[in-house]
């Protein structure tokens, strides 16, 4: 054979049909997104007492919808509270519904090669916001959310591509705990209710 590498490409009994499988999945796309949601109604939307927060996920890539490149969450920060603290990749953007409040945001130097390093810079700016405003929260940007209202409860909602993890590059860092979160807790109404007025109050407040 003319290629000196014949003895070794042309090593392997292993057969997989995995070209099929790729047109076989697009082939199936319209009966598959005929069963995904097109509609999700509040009772469909799971909530989560998470380590950045109380959650209602609204779209999510485990919840059998039709989307497929972004997920989104409403966050309640109770009176005087706060998220927790993170950093992610993906940009994100964040629309205010209710309430009025702070952002802290750390910019970060990143450098991508056979590892992803990620250095916080100095500076940490204050972004003040109220109800109808939106945030935007650049990539690999370290940050929170601050309910500057003692009486009244914060609701945001936040939504980001899903196309980096999908990618591989999945970086999530959790710097620091809502005070509300307690793996213990499983929310329902009632709870949430109690956390929207500031009957309960979380274990770092």
């Amino acid at each position: 054979m003319a290629w000196g590498e014949s003895a070794a490409w042309l090593e392997g009994q292993n057969n997989e049909r995995l070209y099929q499988r790729l047109l076989d999945e697009a082939q199936d796309a319209p009966s598959r997104n005929a069963r995904r949601k097109k509609i999700v109604r509040p009772s469909e939307m799971p909530w989560e007492m998470s380590r950045q927060g109380l959650l209602k996920h609204l779209m999510n890539e485990q919840m059998n919808t039709r989307i497929e490149t972004v997920d989104a969450y409403m966050q309640i920060i109770p009176p005087g509270s706060r998220s927790g603290k993170h950093r992610h990749l993906a940009e994100e953007c964040v629309y205010v519904l209710e309430g009025r409040g702070y952002d802290m945001h750390q910019d970060c130097d990143v450098q991508i090669t056979d590892v992803f390093e990620w250095t916080p810079q100095q500076e940490v700016k204050k972004l003040e916001w109220e109800a109808g405003d939106y945030i935007y929260i650049p990539p690999n940007t370290i940050h929170q959310h601050f309910n500057a209202d003692p009486s009244q409860p914060v609701r945001i909602i936040s939504s980001t591509a899903r196309i980096f993890r999908q990618m591989g590059l999945n970086t999530l860092d959790q710097m620091e705990d809502a005070p509300e979160y307690d793996p213990k807790i499983v929310l329902t109404e009632q709870i949430v209710r109690e956390f929207l007025r500031g009957e309960r109050k979380g274990k770092g407040l």
